[in-house]
């Protein structure tokens, strides 16, 4: 095969013997991922909440913004626990059978106390009286753009263990 020959291979199979071995995706690409992640996942995870349960998600905006410092404290003790709990269960052949859908459940949890966390952030920036929609943009625009910087992710983090938090405390 001519240079010419080797050249349509080397384009139909997108081989680069010059570069560097493995996916290469650049920072933008993950931090804008990561933005749209957030903020989609808030939008969609808040928009159900607020359909099924407003008088719910009502109860939770109030009980995050009252009670911010001991929802914070809970929800981090609480998934502190939980990730113990889960490699525990991991280590055990049966347990992975109870780890599995626990992990799927504070997963769950974890994301309708974030939306929630967020959407009272929302709500104290631009109200509810006329309804949840703005709140619930307005935080879900917060979380994307956290995402977008290095240190927004441990703020996030605090947020959604604030949500968490409040959630597991209604809960009990």
């Amino acid at each position: 095969m001519g240079p010419t020959g080797m050249a349509v291979v080397r384009t139909v199979l997108q081989f680069n013997p010059e570069a560097p071995p493995g996916p290469t995706v650049g920072p933008g690409v993950g931090l804008g991922g990561s933005a749209i992640g957030a903020f989609l996942t808030t939008l969609l995870v808040g928009a159900i909440m607020i359909a099924v349960a407003p008088g719910y998600v009502e109860r939770m905006v109030e009980t995050v913004a009252d009670d911010v410092v001991n929802s914070v404290i809970y929800g981090v003790v609480a998934l502190f626990a939980l990730v113990l709990v889960t490699l525990l269960l991991f280590i055990t052949i049966v347990g992975v059978l109870v780890a599995i859908p626990l992990a799927i459940v504070a997963g769950v949890v974890w994301a309708v106390g974030a939306a929630i966390a967020f959407i009272a952030i929302g709500d104290r920036l631009v109200g509810h009286d006329d309804g949840w929609a703005k709140p619930l943009v307005v935080g879900a625009a917060i979380n994307g753009g956290l995402a977008l910087t290095g240190i927004g992710g441990l703020v996030s983090f605090v947020v959604g263990a604030a949500g968490f938090g409040a959630v597991l405390v209604d809960y009990q």
